[in-house]
């Protein structure tokens, strides 16, 4: 169970990197266009507040990893309570999308870590 639950906290790493990446690098590219389903003007005008978005899930994910290469499960439990958090708080105010996203994976690796 312990490797199961390593492997899901990394793969909730992985996502809120690939998000940084989004958020700070591919907001206005083609990708981000599509990803977040806007035009070139929306995307334009609020790629500064999306890179300080994408620097949040940042350091959501260099807590995960923290906590990984650490071996503390009490800090992947805080940074997956994190992420569930905003993930339910995207889901609600946002988009559903965001809550199956971010908040799934966080929820597999706090019910996961339960049993180590």
């Amino acid at each position: 169970m312990h490797i199961l639950a390593n492997i899901i906290v990394g793969i909730v790493a992985v996502i809120h990197v690939y998000i940084l990446v989004l958020e700070m690098v591919l907001w206005e590219q083609p990708i981000g266009l599509r990803t977040f389903n806007m035009d070139a003007d929306f995307a334009s005008a609020t790629r500064v507040m999306a890179a300080n978005q994408g620097l949040y899930n940042g350091f959501l994910a260099a807590g995960l990893l923290w906590g990984l290469f650490t071996g503390n499960i009490h800090v992947q439990r805080f940074f997956l309570g994190c992420v569930l958090t905003a993930g339910f708080y995207g889901g609600l105010t946002v988009h559903a999308r965001i809550l199956l996203v971010q908040g799934g994976p966080a929820l597999l690796g706090l019910i996961l870590l339960a049993f180590v």
